[in-house]
C-alpha cells in the first residue's frame, strides 16, 4: 500500500473516531443508565475511558493523516529493548496473577488461572528474544 493511500485511510478512520466520540459525549450527556449492545453492557462508568481513547486515537490519526510534524524514526535496537520491557512487565503482571490467585473476568467470562501460565512462558520467551535481538543489532 502507498504512503498516500495509508494517509487517506488514517483520514477517514480520524472521522469514524470522532464521530464514536460524538455518540460518547451524547451518551454521558443524556443520562442514559445502560445499554446492550452486541451483548455488552454499556454504563456510564465506561464512557470516560471511552472518550479518552477515542481522544487519543484521534490526535494519532490526524497527526499521520495531514502530516503534522516530523515522525522520528525509531531505530531498531530502542525498539527491540522496548518491546522486551512491555513484554517482561506482562509476563512479571501473569506471574503476579498467578501467585496471587487473582480472578479475571472478561465479558461475563472468568479467566481461568491455568491460562496465565500459557501467558508467562510467551511472554518471558518473546522478551527474551527482543533483548537478545537488541544486543545482536548494531548500535
Amino acid at each position: 500500500m502507498k504512503h498516500q493511500n495509508l494517509h487517506d485511510l488514517a483520514k477517514f478512520a480520524a472521522g469514524l473516531v470522532l464521530a464514536d466520540f460524538i455518540c460518547g459525549w451524547w451518551f454521558a450527556s443524556a443520562g442514559i443508565r445502560s445499554i446492550n449492545f452486541l451483548g455488552t453492557t454499556w454504563t456510564p462508568s465506561i464512557v470516560v475511558p471511552w472518550m479518552i481513547f477515542d481522544a487519543a486515537l484521534f490526535i494519532i490519526l490526524v497527526h499521520y493523516g495531514w502530516h503534522i510534524g516530523k515522525t522520528p524514526t525509531l531505530r531498531s535496537r530502542s525498539y527491540f529493548l522496548l518491546v522486551g520491557i512491555i513484554l517482561g512487565i506482562v509476563a512479571l503482571a501473569h506471574l503476579v496473577r498467578l501467585f496471587s490467585s487473582t480472578e479475571v473476568e472478561i465479558a461475563g467470562w472468568i479467566v481461568p488461572l491455568w491460562l496465565s501460565w500459557i501467558g508467562v512462558a510467551a511472554a518471558a520467551y518473546l522478551s527474551y528474544m527482543s533483548f537478545r535481538l537488541a544486543m545482536s543489532s548494531k548500535k
